[in-house]
């Protein structure tokens, strides 16, 4: 079967599954893992800005997307096509379904449930002893935070920090004042890309802050990425333990 994948978390899951590069035939740009493996298939665009023709042109049997990642009518425009089918992963219960999902599409059933418990493994060994209030950052410009109804809040949630946003969904922007109740400030390596500059800046309103820079995609890569996460998690943690005593 010919697939191309529209979300990246799941072009590295379909991989890791053990799909070839001549099954997956197509990804965006944004596609990135793994690199030895997504380098020899096609690019056909971004997940908000797909090429219908570059798609049309490589007559898949299957493009997977995303309701969150890619846009809505780009999607529906390869309906007519094409068979399509749209995920939607806010929960870790929904992770364990798109594995199963892609296991059972493509024959991997046995693969997919490693994966699902290997995840549910990694997420077990890493909890904090006492909850940890926490802000997660994904945007600067305005500054954006992420609702209660997102996959990253729940990774979050599973290892023990209480997100102060929980009760707003979704992206909502927010002012550097409205972080005063977080024990930590996390800042996302992605969307946007925040540095150590940006932790200085921090400080300067909240000079007694713990504010670390976090790996954008431990928290928010669904599929299979969590499960090799363990070890990140686990030095996360260490920090964050280090921080309390």
């Amino acid at each position: 079967m010919k697939v191309v994948s529209l979300v990246p978390s799941i072009t590295e899951a379909l991989f890791d599954l053990g799909l070839t590069e001549h099954e997956v035939i197509g990804r965006t740009k944004f596609c990135i893992h793994p690199e030895n493996k997504v380098k020899n298939v096609a690019v056909i665009g971004g997940t908000k800005n797909i090429h219908i023709d570059k798609i049309k042109a490589l007559q898949p049997d299957l493009i997977l997307a995303n309701k969150e990642e890619n846009i809505k009518e780009q999607v529906e425009a390869l309906m007519d096509d094409f068979k399509v089918i749209v995920t939607n992963v806010e929960t870790i219960e929904d992770n364990y379904y798109l594995l199963k999902m892609l296991g059972n599409t493509f024959n991997k059933e046995e693969r997919a449930q490693q994966f699902n418990l290997k995840i549910y493994d990694v997420l077990e060994q890493a909890k904090l002893d006492a909850p940890v209030k926490a802000a997660y950052l994904i945007w600067k410009n305005p500054y954006m935070t992420i609702g209660s109804d997102t996959f990253i809040h729940k990774i979050l949630a599973e290892i023990g920090f209480e997100n102060i946003f929980k009760d707003q969904t979704r992206y909502p922007e927010i002012q550097m004042e409205d972080l005063a109740d977080a024990d930590v400030i996390m800042l996302s390596s992605e969307p946007f890309p925040f540095k150590e500059k940006h932790i200085e800046e921090m400080k300067a309103f909240y000079p007694d802050k713990k504010i670390m820079i976090v790996d954008g995609e431990a928290f928010s890569w669904y599929g299979t990425h969590i499960a090799k996460c363990g070890d990140y998690f686990k030095g996360l943690l260490a920090e964050i333990h280090a921080m309390q005593r």
